[in-house]
C-alpha cells in the first residue's frame, strides 16, 4: 500500500537530495523548492545540521514533503522521524532500519543494487526501492532488465542521474521518481541563491513535461465546409490531406472538424512526455480538467481536456 505522501512524490517525479551544513538555510531552501514546483526534500544525514534542518522545514513550510536520506542505522532513522521526516531513504539495504520503519509505519525506500537486495525487499513486502548508484550499475539498461523478474517493484534511481538523462529514467514503467542533487546544487545552497534553485526546479519540470503544440483544431458547420477548408490549408502549406471519421487533417498540424466539437472555435492539442505527471502538475497549480474527456489506450491515458476554454478554444493534453 503506497502512502499518500509517497503517491504525491511519485506524481511529482523528482526528489531533490539536500545537503545542509547550516540549519539556517533550511527554510529558505524549502520555500525555493516549493516555488520551483518540486515540494520535496530528502535531507541527507551527512551533516550535524540534518535533524534541525528537517525540523525547520516541517514546522515552517508545511507544503513540502520532507524525508531523511543517507540513513545508516536505527538511531538516525529515529532522530529523523522525531524531527518530522515522513520518509527514510538508505544508501544500501539495511534490514534493521527497514524493520524499524515498518514497525513504526514510516515510509522506507531502501537502497538496492542487486537481485539479492531486491529479494530481501520482497521478503519485507516492499514495493518501492532506491537504485543506487544508478549509473555505475548499468542505469537505464539494468532497470529495463529488472522490470521482468521484479515487475512488482518500482525504483527511485539516484547516483549519476542528472538533467541530461533524467527523462531516460522517467520514461521507464518501473521508475516512480528520480533523485539527485542537480535540482538544488550544494554550491547554490552555500551561496544562498534561492531564486536560482527555484529556476532550476522549474526548468527541470519544464524539460520533463516538454509541452509542445501538436495541432490546432477548427470547428466548421459541416463535412463539406471542413473538406473545403482543409483543401485551402493543404494548398497553402503543401500538406497532405487526410480524412478521418470526424475530421480532415492538413498534414499533422491542422485538424478541421466535420462540424462542431469542444471549444467555441475549436481546440488546441498540446503534446507532453508525461501526461499523468502533467495533470498532477496543473492540479497542484489549481488548474482544473474536464475528467470526463479522458481517453485511454492500452490502460494508459493518452488525452484529456482542461475544464476552461482559452480565447474560445478548448485545450487538451496529449501523450507524445
Amino acid at each position: 500500500m503506497i502512502s499518500k505522501n509517497m503517491k504525491q512524490i511519485f506524481d511529482i517525479g523528482f526528489v531533490p537530495l539536500i545537503v545542509i551544513d547550516n540549519a539556517v538555510d533550511a527554510v529558505p531552501l524549502a520555500r525555493a523548492l516549493v516555488k520551483g514546483g518540486i515540494p520535496v526534500a530528502e535531507v541527507t544525514y551527512r551533516t550535524d545540521a540534518a535533524k534541525e534542518a528537517i525540523q525547520q522545514m516541517v514546522s515552517e513550510v508545511p507544503e513540502i514533503i520532507v524525508g531523511a536520506g543517507t540513513v545508516h542505522n536505527i538511531e538516525q532513522a529515529q532522530s529523523a522521524v522525531e524531527a518530522g521526516a515522513s520518509f527514510i531513504v538508505t544508501p544500501g539495504f539495511n534490514p534493521d532500519v527497514v524493520k524499524w520503519c515498518l514497525k513504526h509505519q514510516v515510509d522506507i525506500i531502501p537502497g538496492t543494487v542487486s537481485t539479492a537486495d531486491l529479494e530481501q525487499a520482497l521478503s519485507f513486502g516492499l514495493t518501492v526501492c532506491k537504485f543506487f548508484p544508478a549509473e555505475a550499475y548499468g542505469g537505464v539498461q539494468t532497470l529495463k532488465a529488472l522490470a521482468g523478474p521484479y515487475k512488482d517493484i518500482s525504483f527511485m534511481p539516484t547516483g549519476g542521474v542528472n538533467a541530461n538523462n533524467m527523462n531516460d529514467y522517467l520514461s521507464l514503467s518501473n521508475v516512480a521518481a528520480v533523485g539527485g542533487s542537480f535540482m538544488a546544487p550544494d554550491s547554490l545552497i552555500k551561496e544562498k541563491s534561492w531564486d536560482a534553485v527555484s529556476a532550476i526546479c522549474q526548468k527541470t519540470i519544464a524539460d520533463h513535461l516538454n509541452f509542445e503544440i501538436a495541432h490546432v483544431g477548427i470547428n466548421t458547420k459541416d463535412a463539406e465546409e471542413s473538406s473545403q477548408l482543409t483543401d485551402v490549408f493543404c494548398n497553402m502549406f503543401s500538406k497532405e490531406k487526410k480524412e478521418f471519421e470526424g475530421a480532415f487533417f492538413a498534414g499533422d498540424m491542422i485538424e478541421v472538424i466535420k462540424g462542431s466539437f469542444l471549444g467555441a472555435h475549436g481546440h488546441i492539442a498540446i503534446n507532453t512526455n508525461d501526461i499523468e505527471r502533467a495533470v498532477t502538475y496543473f492540479q497542484r497549480n489549481n488548474v482544473a480538467f474536464n475528467m470526463s474527456t479522458r481517453v485511454y489506450e492500452k490502460g494508459q491515458m493518452v488525452s484529456i481536456y482542461f475544464a476552461e476554454q482559452f480565447g474560445g478554444f478548448a485545450v487538451h493534453l496529449r501523450r507524445r
